[in-house]
């Protein structure tokens, strides 16, 4: 995956006390889901919620539903699913652009939801799944008398 770091000149950092800087800075602070798997691509994905459940939306164009897998189990979600290119016989790649291969998003939902009644909807390229909160996460609002 490129890197904006790539194009930045290099400089030899490893001698004094600022050894290996940029390794350790530059380098770990751009891994998307650093800890997690390694994946070819990362699709972009947003977190919500709002009194009553939890929402995860991914941006996940041009990929079909049934390959992709979603799964729920003690507070965290996965979604596992491929990307593939669309190539022809013979035909030969002048310009490649477009993320393709594996990828593998682990989300760690701070409450606890209700397993049973996890939807997932697909709309135009976006994947959302809504997560409802359980009735002990739920808040409730008291009024002064």
């Amino acid at each position: 995956m490129f890197r904006i770091f790539e194009l930045a000149p290099r400089f030899d950092l490893s001698l004094g006390p600022f050894g290996g800087f940029r390794e350790r800075f530059f380098d770990k602070w751009f891994i998307p889901d650093a800890g997690f798997e390694e994946c070819e691509w990362m699709p972009a994905s947003d977190i919500s919620e709002t009194d009553g459940a939890y929402f995860v939306s991914m941006e996940l164009p041009g990929i079909d539903m049934k390959k992709v897998d979603i799964t729920y189990s003690e507070g965290v979600l996965s979604v596992k699913g491929e990307k593939m290119k669309d190539t022809q016989i013979g035909e030969t790649c002048n310009c490649g652009e477009r993320y393709a291969g594996d990828f593998h998003r682990r989300f760690e939902i701070a409450g606890p939801v209700v397993a049973d009644k996890i939807d997932a909807t697909y709309k135009d390229g976006i994947l959302r799944i809504n997560l409802p909160k359980s009735e002990a996460c739920v808040v409730k609002k008291i009024e002064v008398h």
